[in-house]
């Protein structure tokens, strides 16, 4: 196990929107969002020491994962638990794939996990956590999440069969393909998913209004979406793990990373502010550019409605991590898009590189990557793949190690990657059974009194 150089505190959490007191880990993971309707980030950020740093190559993937989330847990889960619960949520491999012809340049694949999707690393640890705290507290749960493709799929499994816990998925009913919905919908029990009649914006509105509804507040609820902590934390480690495989200790890395609601690029903030040397971070958007924009102009526009691309589960208008963000550097996004204080516009332009990524240059950079490097991706993971080339026009890698994340597998995506490269991925055994089971949802129009009417019969069965 990697070694504990210095004695850690619990680390506490603040709001985003500063209205709320600070709380530890348990509270923060159980709430959600934060009474405010800001989102809780680190009142300071715990840094490894280089000694740990320098050991990350030689250690699996659930020791990496434990010493990079103990500060987060410590005095609310003893140790060995932790590196238990490590050990159980990860027992797939995380592959780094060397690209073909490219120096130094690998392909993280984070699609290994039961459900196919990077959303698995984080579903997985943030179900046996809240799980224990469940049990530990002997009230039942209801987690409500919005899903742009991959969170619901992930998020069911997770949780299904958790005891004391209840999971409604919400999805917009025509942007999430048929693999990404069956691998949700064909599960029962404490599951429930319904599909929006909207877009994801709208599906993630339902929920962050439902979490601020006095009228729900005899209903126990948290969120298993990337505005819970719970969801960043585990999402930092693949981080550490990429870099101990791709850079000598101490070299800084560059990470080009597919960003939609921003959860998985926060992961990389989270890990940079731990001590994890990165040299840039590519926040790879598709045609829903708010991001871009903001970082190029100072001002912040939402997009609405968002705008559907072949990146499904990257169609965020507005982007709630993007409050996070702002904060890291300073600034106050509050929820609804209005931006109270600037954040540090220089340190971010200095950290953070951002493209926008057409369908058309979607279509292009998977040709691209097949042709050229024989490496297979899919819609997100060539928005990712194309962030690394955008970059490099504007700034050569001259050695650096990069890693781009493919966070979906191609097999999710047979249409797309069919019309583009002439063949379909050979599936995964998770979504061939998937394939194979009957679906069961429900049906709901984008209005928020029938979902709060929705959330109170099912709370009564």
């Amino acid at each position: 196990m990697l070694g504990v150089s210095f004695r850690m505190s619990p680390v506490s959490f603040r709001s985003t929107n500063g209205q709320a007191p600070p709380v530890h880990l348990r509270a923060a993971l159980l709430a959600g969002q934060a009474p405010d309707r800001g989102l809780y980030l680190p009142v300071e950020f715990p840094r490894l020491a280089p000694a740990d740093l320098a050991a990350l190559p030689t250690r699996p993937y659930p020791e990496i994962a434990a010493r990079v989330l103990a500060p987060y847990t410590e005095g609310i889960l003893p140790r060995a638990d932790l590196e238990a619960l490590c050990a159980d949520a990860y027992n797939f491999d995380v592959p780094l794939e060397p690209v073909a012809g490219r120096e130094r340049v690998f392909v993280l694949r984070l699609d290994r996990g039961p459900t196919a999707s990077f959303k698995d690393f984080a579903a997985r640890f943030m179900a046996r956590l809240l799980g224990r705290f469940v049990r530990e507290s002997g009230r039942p749960l209801t987690i409500l999440t919005a899903t742009s493709g991959d969170t619901g799929s992930a998020v069911a499994h997770a949780f299904h069969g958790v005891e004391g816990i209840r999971v409604i998925v919400l999805f917009p009913e025509a942007e999430v393909s048929p693999r990404q919905r069956k691998l949700m919908t064909v599960l029962r029990g404490n599951v429930r998913c319904a599909a929006v009649r909207g877009k994801f914006d709208d599906c993630q509105a339902l929920v962050k209004r439902a979490f601020a509804d006095p009228a729900l507040r005899d209903l126990p609820l948290s969120s298993a979406n990337s505005i819970n902590i719970g969801r960043l934390l585990p999402q930092a480690v693949y981080y550490f793990y990429a870099a101990g495989r791709v850079a000598a200790p101490a070299e800084p890395v560059v990470f080009s990373v597919p960003s939609g609601n921003f959860g998985d690029m926060m992961g990389a903030v989270l890990a940079w502010r731990m001590g994890l040397p990165i040299r840039r971070l590519v926040v790879a958007v598709n045609e829903n550019d708010a991001f871009p924009r903001f970082l190029a102009t100072g001002r912040y526009q939402k997009i609405e409605p968002s705008r559907h691309c072949l990146s499904n589960a990257m169609n965020v208008g507005h982007p709630s991590n993007l409050a996070r963000l702002v904060a890291v550097y300073g600034g106050h996004l509050d929820e609804a898009g209005t931006l109270h204080r600037a954040p540090d516009l220089a340190a971010m332009r200095r950290d953070l590189f951002s493209t926008s990524v057409s369908d058309a240059r979607t279509v292009a950079a998977l040709r691209e990557a097949w042709t050229r490097h024989r490496l297979l991706l899919e819609p997100h993971g060539a928005v990712g793949w194309q962030g690394l080339l955008d970059f490099e026009a504007t700034e050569p890698l001259n050695g650096t190690p990069a890693v781009v994340l493919e966070t979906a597998h191609p097999a999710k995506f047979p249409d797309e990657v069919r019309r583009a490269l002439g063949f379909e991925p050979d599936v995964p055994p998770a979504i061939a059974r998937a394939e194979q089971e009957p679906e069961a949802y429900d049906r709901l129009d984008a209005d928020y009194a029938a979902f709060r009417d929705y959330l109170r019969a099912d709370h009564e069965r």
